[in-house]
């Protein structure tokens, strides 16, 4: 809906990942720079880390868009939650080499596929922090082949903050000696995320309407914590919320408003109140302290509950357009 009414060629904040909308923030930038050290090494692992939503695949995606298919053969599993044989399998599949029969005989297989070819193979792997141990062992293994002196298979290991933990392992020693490169994306800052939601507008068509106020786009970073998807499912939402009041400015009040709306659609609850102290005998200091965050959290809220009060008037009123459409809908079908 929102697509029509400001004029956007398609949506500047889906989901899905695309390349296209790829914005090289600086924590991206140097993400890229990784990844392209990792693979002039030609061999071993190369690992981002990142948490849910923070552009991972989408860094990947933009990589492999910029890859000479001449040059490189490249696989992807986003499936990982399998055991060692079974990812082998997988593995086999990704690259075209028969996955039946027992162990050695995939195993065999893939290193033929992976011998045959005088393109590089390169292997993706998505949500790696879910890998068994054993399953890293094997790409560990596979990292092992050579032809002609030089390594057959570089592997790039995607995955949740959790990937480096299970990298930490005592057993995974030998792997770890094999990380050429490894990089963890934080959220964008405060700066990053305004030109972030404008790079993404401006992909699609943006011409300066709807406008962002300033403080909109604060509220669109500090709920979101800079975290690409999250800005990308707020955005979308206000947008919406925008063209149905046919608004041709977002303010800080819909972005509020929007923000608590989602945090009740994905069951986060109630606005819960400003937690007390606990202690008594408090330093003259530290009393002002805490009297100063009471005061903050008393203002938060104050500001929360009047975008509450904001929200129930605009579905009221979103409602009231819906209601308004269906019966025209309907109006004009009966004089066909």
């Amino acid at each position: 809906m929102y697509i029509d009414h400001y004029g956007f060629r398609e949506h500047p904040f889906q989901m899905t990942p695309d390349a296209r909308l790829f914005y090289p923030s600086s924590g991206h930038s140097r993400a890229y720079a990784h990844l392209m050290y990792g693979l002039a090494q030609r061999e071993g692992f190369i690992v981002v880390t990142g948490e849910v939503g923070a552009g991972k695949t989408t860094l990947v995606e933009r990589l492999c868009e910029e890859l000479d298919p001449q040059g490189f053969v490249v696989a992807r599993i986003v499936t990982t939650q399998v055991s060692g044989d079974d990812l082998l399998r997988l593995v086999a599949d990704a690259f075209g080499a028969p996955a039946d029969g027992d162990k050695a005989s995939v195993l065999r297989g893939v290193i033929a596929r992976l011998k045959a070819a005088e393109r590089r193979h390169l292997l993706i792997v998505d949500e790696a922090q879910a890998l068994s141990p054993a399953g890293l062992e094997e790409l560990r293994m596979l990292s092992n082949v050579t032809e002609g002196g030089r390594a057959v298979l570089q592997t790039i290991l995607l995955g949740q903050p959790q990937l480096r933990g299970l990298l930490a392992s005592p057993d995974l020693d030998q792997l770890r000696q094999r990380i050429l490169a490894s990089y963890h994306l934080g959220g964008l800052s405060r700066e990053e995320t305004h030109a972030y939601v404008e790079h993404r507008m401006r992909a699609v068509g943006w011409i300066g309407e709807p406008t962002w106020e300033e403080g909109a786009l604060d509220l669109v970073h500090r709920y979101s914590g800079g975290i690409p998807r999250r800005i990308n499912r707020l955005c979308s939402r206000v947008l919406l919320g925008g063209a149905l009041e046919q608004s041709a400015v977002l303010t800080a009040p819909m972005v509020e408003a929007t923000a608590l709306e989602l945090e009740e659609d994905l069951g986060g609850g109630g606005i819960a109140p400003p937690p007390m102290p606990r202690r008594t005998g408090l330093s003259t200091a530290m009393a002002g302290a805490v009297t100063d965050r009471l005061e903050d959290s008393i203002e938060d809220l104050t500001r929360r509950l009047d975008a509450l009060e904001r929200q129930v008037n605009r579905r009221e009123r979103t409602f009231n357009k819906m209601m308004d459409l269906l019966s025209e809908i309907s109006h004009s079908g009966g004089h066909r």
